[in-house]
């Protein structure tokens, strides 16, 4: 159930900072350089991709400026995939303010169209990716059955595919929509399949995403302890990330964290992440990347009970720059309903009448619904304290009806209740006693689902079990594999030095004994050198640099003892005919004893 009185920016700012690939301002001008250089329709498109995306946290103007332009540039190049490309990234930074349901409309046109286009185009994993875009959109709505009817279609192509991060990507999709559809453990299956293919193929990305998933579902059953475990895991995962925007994504991470422990209930700690995530932010010189950790800061404050302290904070200068954000993005009607909130609490009802009135265009005209429905809870609660009843029924009505169609069983129930005790107060029995019969059918509903959630925790225990047993037994058959094949190897580079001896023995022409050695020699030393490169990932982790630095080592160690070490065994064994008397000797003490046991 959304935290009516005290939450009421998460649901703005969440997506957009974790999803978009942030940049500093020196970063942004380095891109502009290298557009103004690209010659190519292909290198054109790649700079405004990631320009228009980086500016939604900067400038709107500016991003849709560059949208457009991407648009054009592809249209003009007849490059279909670019046409796609084009088009899903338009779609994919307006989803970044899903808040805004005018926004969430543009994301699914622009996704639409990219669709269109891939379909007359008969490219399947264009199709594939760009429905697993629709879906995401989708559940911003939310329709969570339209976007797993997006899904499934998405997913009937993309198992035909050679492509494994699609796969991931589209089981990371269903885990999103069981987990809106309180389908807990079909939502945790598709999450670790997404993670392991992630692992098989060693797509840090597709593992990280999977691991944030994952510490997703385990926030939403409540447990806490392990949703924190597995983003710290998604954090460290960006240490195997090559990529500029890593420093930017750590800033999230720490606000994330510290978002896991205020749900938590740790204060103190949840502060501290998000104090955290400021300096980090601070040292990158990107104003605009500190936006979710002031939002966090004033919600914790709220959280907290400490309304006073929280209008300070909005008033300082964190909060203008928060304001100025919000203005610049067009969620102004955020800005008032903050103040309006704080004053609520506070007790200045005058303030908060003025602030709520001011917001009402913007949360009843643009706001998607659950941000509606909070904002009407809000306000609702404001007219409870004024004494000012039937226009509080009126908003409970207008939450009830959304709750509803959203399946919001514990705001359908927070609505009852409330709607019970309004009614009572104004003495319209009939209706009170409908409102109390409704609370407590949902009241058992909600019952249920809170049994649902211990179940899922101790069936999601069960699961994760049941995966790493069967991942330990995978990975115990790898090493057995491996060993025997190590085995089978070690015992056909011995078989060719016995033979190399032996025909030493023997009167064999040179040549012969040559082209066995060198066979011999070369599947010894490859031998090694497989056996070091192996094993100098701990060393190197996986850098180029390193592993190029590390094998002309050992080849400048190798190579000449590898020459040196054939050419004296093959001089030995063919020159002199120093073996062949022991060849003789050997034959006539066989063919001895044959004649004696005769």
């Amino acid at each position: 159930m959304p935290h009516f009185k005290k939450s009421f920016l998460l649901l703005f700012f969440s997506i957009a900072f974790i999803t978009a690939k942030s940049q500093s301002v020196g970063d942004i001008d380095s891109m502009k350089i290298q557009f103004s250089k690209a010659t190519t329709a292909a290198e054109k498109v790649y700079w405004l991709d990631l320009l228009s995306r980086t500016m939604m946290n900067v400038s709107l103007e500016q991003a849709d400026k560059y949208g457009k332009q991407l648009i054009e540039v592809a249209e003009e190049s007849r490059d279909r995939k670019l046409m796609i490309k084009a088009y899903n990234s338009n779609g994919t930074r307006y989803g970044y303010f899903g808040g805004n349901k005018d926004n969430t409309n543009k994301s699914i046109g622009y996704f639409n169209q990219a669709l269109d286009i891939a379909k007359e185009n008969r490219m399947d994993e264009e199709i594939g990716l760009t429905m697993l875009n629709l879906a995401a959109a989708t559940l911003a709505v939310p329709d969570k059955d339209k976007a797993l009817s997006y899904i499934n279609q998405a997913f009937s192509i993309i198992s035909t595919l050679n492509n494994d991060s699609l796969k991931g990507a589209a089981h990371n999709a269903y885990g999103d929509a069981y987990l809106v559809g309180n389908d807990k453990i079909l939502a945790l299956r598709h999450y670790f399949s997404a993670l392991r293919i992630g692992e098989d193929i060693h797509n840090m990305s597709l593992v990280r995403q999977s691991n944030i998933n994952l510490s997703g579902f385990y926030s939403s059953i409540e447990d806490y302890d392990k949703a924190i475990d597995y983003y710290t895991t998604a954090n460290q995962n960006l240490n195997e990330i090559k990529q500029k925007n890593t420093r930017y994504m750590r800033v999230i991470d720490m606000n994330s964290i510290g978002g896991l422990y205020a749900q938590k209930k740790s204060y103190d700690i949840a502060i501290s992440y998000f104090e955290r995530s400021l300096a980090i932010a601070d040292s990158l010189k990107f104003p605009t990347i500190k936006i979710p950790a002031y939002v966090s800061l004033l919600n914790q404050y709220l959280r907290m009970d400490q309304p006073a302290k929280a209008l300070t904070y909005f008033n300082s200068s964190a909060g203008q720059s928060l304001q100025k954000f919000l203005s610049d993005f067009g969620f102004a009607g955020v800005i008032d309903q903050a103040y309006a909130v704080i004053y609520a609490e506070i007790g200045k009802y005058d303030s908060a009448q003025f602030y709520f009135d001011r917001a009402a265009p913007f949360f009843l005209n643009s706001a998607n619904p659950v941000s509606k429905m909070s904002y009407l809870a809000q306000q609702a609660n404001l007219y409870k304290k004024t004494n000012q009843n039937d226009k509080a029924i009126s908003m409970w009505l207008q939450v009830s009806d959304i709750a509803a169609k959203t399946s919001q069983l514990e705001s359908t129930q927070k609505a009852a209740k409330e709607l019970d005790s309004l009614y009572l107060k104004t003495g319209n029995f009939q209706f009170a006693s409908q409102y109390n019969s409704i609370y407590y059918q949902y009241k058992d509903s909600v019952a249920k689902l809170n049994k649902e959630k211990e179940l899922a925790q101790v069936e999601a225990a069960d699961e994760q079990l049941r995966l790493e047993k069967s991942e330990k037994e995978k990975e115990e058959a790898k090493h057995k594999r491996f060993y025997l094949q190590y085995l089978a190897i070690t015992i056909g580079i011995t078989a060719c030095f016995v033979a190399l001896v032996i025909l030493g023995m023997f009167k064999v022409s040179a040549g012969t004994i040559k082209m066995i050695g060198f066979f011999a020699f070369l599947m010894f030393f490859e031998f090694i050198f497989l056996i070091f490169k192996k094993n100098i990932y701990s060393i190197t982790e996986g850098e180029p640099w390193k592993d190029l630095l590390f094998m002309i080592a050992l080849a400048a160690i190798l190579l000449p003892l590898h020459h040196w070490l054939e050419h004296k065994v093959i001089h030995y064994l063919t020159s002199h005919n120093r073996l062949t008397d022991a060849g003789k000797r050997l034959r006539m003490r066989l063919f001895n004893r044959k004649d004696s046991d005769s």
